[in-house]
């Protein structure tokens, strides 16, 4: 690529674009990365303790997923990550849990007894208290009198109304009731009046997991917009940064991205392709397969009751039928009790393997320990309790994926969006075809290598040239030639 660039080049003004001068300068000196290119959080581990560090190491950040998990284990993957890159950057997942708004609230208190000082904070419908307590947080002036945050949240939306909520201060009804819990001064409240919620708010386009399945090259353009209105709204010290996720698996993905203006980039299906993933080899195989159409949308476990949705793999396995056809159920029915002989035995058979009432024994115990609320509302709402029983399955059908349980293979949630068939096809042929040699920092130098390469012959385009097939493409470098161009 570099020896096409150069010949094609001869008398032409080529100016030259390293991979580490993408996206926003502030976002790499604040952030301390070397690239702008950020791996997501995907929840239950799948963004393991493992992927973080290898990006970490590499100049790269990246986000733990605690989503879905345990206080417990999520402390254990702290004592794992800080062990192992003290010095690195990294961040941890904080997901919006309006059906468990406790173990929110939980999750910031480990974070702020930890010191967590980054989360990305993914499926918010509005602001809560946990996550403005998280943002405001030990608020101070410096001896220059600039106001000091410990904490920075990068907010992930789809919405310009959730962008408005991160791009502005922290809601002053919060802001009152911290106070009155001594949670933070009045003059802290002050000081959290002059910050935006969130500096990095990621355009959110059609992804894996929860997803409004948004155009990237509508929605990214919109929040350019809303960020400069916000800016010049509130006139904060730092400025306000959009970055770009959903789709992005080529270098011609990121390149598009950087060209309209992102911050930084996002990614997160690819990541779990990868031999770090907290996934099995047996979705990996199956990712390694899938096609751009081969996805769904489909309920979601922790929003099931209110209809929100996510986008999973289809191809290689019967989970997106199944949980249609479950929320189908909790939508006609208002118990347990009411569901007719055929739909108890498709449930009990097909999907959870016991009966209804070993499923609810079962459940009610993991809640008892997770959110006793939610069991003392079951024994008082039976539509809750079907709801809990039928979100067990989506919740198992999760966990048997990452163990990659093989009975359980026709059951396998796996979060993906059309990314993952775009980088298929443009591995095709390669090494990093093959499942195990996706390694996710060679993915990702790659991919924001082969970005700098993709706008540098844009250049050429501009000025005239003709470019010879394949050169838009340009296939993956193994990872000794990767390593010795981005030495220069």
């Amino acid at each position: 690529m570099v020896e096409t660039l150069e010949r094609l080049s001869a008398g032409t003004r080529l100016p030259a674009l390293k991979p580490e001068n993408l996206g926003d300068e502030a976002f790499r000196r604040d952030h301390r990365v070397r690239y702008a290119y950020v791996a997501g959080a995907m929840a239950n581990g799948i963004a393991s303790t493992r992927l973080v560090a290898e990006m970490g190491r590499a100049g790269m950040l990246s986000f733990f997923g605690a989503a879905g998990l345990s206080l417990k284990s999520v402390e254990t993957a702290i004592d794992e990550i800080t062990g192992a890159i003290p010095d690195a950057p990294y961040g941890f997942s904080l997901i919006h849990s309006p059906n468990e708004p406790e173990l929110e609230a939980g999750v910031v208190n480990l974070y702020l007894k930890r010191g967590i000082r980054l989360v990305e904070a993914s499926a918010y419908l509005q602001l809560t208290l946990p996550v403005v307590r998280y943002r405001v947080s030990g608020i101070r002036r410096d001896a220059e009198g600039r106001i000091v945050t410990p904490n920075r949240v990068m907010a992930k939306v789809s919405r310009v109304e959730v962008a408005t909520q991160f791009f502005s201060p922290p809601p002053q009804e919060f802001l009152n009731e911290l106070v009155r819990a001594r949670e933070i001064t009045p003059e802290q409240a002050v000081l959290a009046a002059k910050i935006p919620m969130a500096q990095d708010v990621t355009a959110e386009a059609d992804s894996g997991g929860h997803t409004d399945n948004r155009p990237l090259v509508t929605l990214l353009p919109t929040l350019l917009a809303l960020r400069d209105r916000m800016q010049d709204k509130y006139g904060y010290e730092q400025s306000l940064r959009v970055g770009a996720a959903g789709g992005l698996a080529t270098p011609s993905g990121l390149a598009a991205a950087f060209a309209m203006g992102a911050a930084y980039v996002l990614t997160g299906s690819v990541n779990q392709a990868c031999v770090e993933s907290g996934s099995s080899d047996a979705v990996r195989r199956m990712l390694a397969q899938a096609e751009q159409a081969d996805t769904a949308m489909t309920p979601a476990a922790d929003m099931f009751e209110m209809g929100v949705r996510v986008q999973v793999l289809k191809r290689g396995t019967m989970f997106p039928m199944r949980a249609a056809k479950l929320y189908d159920l909790y939508r006609g029915y208002p118990g347990l009790d009411a569901l007719s002989e055929p739909d108890k035995s498709f449930i009990e058979k097909q999907l959870l393997r016991s009966t209804i009432e070993e499923a609810w024994r079962s459940t009610r115990e993991f809640f008892l320990k997770r959110d006793p609320g939610q069991v003392e509302r079951a024994e008082r709402d039976p539509k809750h309790r079907m709801a809990l029983v039928f979100r067990s399955y989506l919740g198992l059908s999760s966990r048997g994926a990452n163990a990659g349980e093989p009975s359980r293979a026709m059951d396998y949630q796996v979060w993906c969006g059309p990314a993952m068939g775009a980088f298929n096809e443009w591995t095709r042929g390669t090494f990093l075809e093959k499942p195990e040699n996706r390694r996710v920092v060679v993915v990702a130098q790659n991919l924001i290598y082969g970005a700098a390469m993709q706008l540098r012959l844009q250049y050429l385009r501009a000025q005239g040239i003709q470019l010879p097939a394949g050169a838009a493409t340009g296939q993956p470098l193994e990872p000794e030639a990767l390593r010795e161009v981005l030495k220069s």
